[in-house]
């Protein structure tokens, strides 16, 4: 029997589309990916800041073929493969891209102590925030629902108070601002289904989210239809890596 998150729509659409479809030429750099996921957004939002020519491949991770599996014996998006040898994780990605392509804009700053400052708040994100994020899409009842809803608010709110403005570090987008551009993207399901709202997070957070989600590397890798493949995760049906780690109690992977 064939699990529901197998049939996922086979291709990005939208903005997201027309970025797919100027990078399908050969490159040095292959990015192996998956439309509908954030982790894979977030990658994809750092090769576009920094202008680097990739070639994109979809992949669903339901099916993989060999060869996806052969680089990435965990199956999971994202991936990619430069001169032929493989990485996978999307902040080793991230980071990987800053190191071998140092011409381009920087998202991780160079000076000590603020590039260890930015490290701090992406694993608060990966540690606070984005299991939140899952626990309230998952919560099924009430009582649960409005605790996952709490804990959401307060991981954003530290987040909140430490943005300068526009982005997180200021005038100049950074690491911070692509990890946590994806689940903004998709605040949107919580709004409609589980009574988030960015103004109740505060202002500073509202404006912060707005600014993110108008950036222009986050359109062109942002897919229209969401709701569906998220509706799974609302009913807890999503058979996932991170939905699965949710159920477990335990941070995505």
């Amino acid at each position: 029997m064939s699990i529901p998150d197998e049939d996922i729509f086979p291709h990005a659409t939208g903005a997201a589309q027309q970025t797919v479809q100027q990078h399908s030429a050969d490159t040095e750099l292959v990015f192996y990916a998956g439309w509908f996921c954030p982790f894979v957004q977030r990658a994809w939002i750092s090769l576009e800041e920094k202008g680097i020519p990739y070639q994109y491949k979809e992949v669903n991770p339901y099916k993989k073929e060999k060869h996806f599996l052969d680089i990435n014996p965990k199956g999971l998006v994202p991936a990619i493969e430069y001169k032929s040898k493989a990485l996978y994780e999307s902040l080793i990605i991230c980071e990987f891209l800053e190191d071998a392509y140092p011409d381009t804009p920087r998202l991780f700053p160079t000076d000590p102590f603020e590039r260890a400052y930015t490290r701090l708040w992406i694993d608060h994100i990966s540690k606070n925030v984005i299991p939140c994020f899952f626990r309230l899409l998952q919560a099924q009842e009430p009582e649960k629902r409005a605790t996952a809803l709490k804990d959401y608010k307060e991981a954003l709110l530290p987040v909140a108070e430490q943005v300068k403005g526009p982005y997180f570090n200021g005038e100049r987008w950074c690491l911070v601002d692509t990890v946590i551009a994806p689940f903004i993207v998709r605040d949107y399901i919580l709004s409609n289904h589980r009574d988030f709202h960015r103004e109740d997070v505060g202002p500073r957070w509202a404006d912060y989210a707005g600014h993110v989600e108008r950036r222009g590397s986050v359109q062109r890798t942002a897919s229209e239809n969401y709701a569906k493949i998220y509706g799974r995760y609302l009913r807890d049906e999503a058979q996932s890596e991170a939905a699965k780690a949710t159920r477990e109690g335990r941070a995505p992977p």
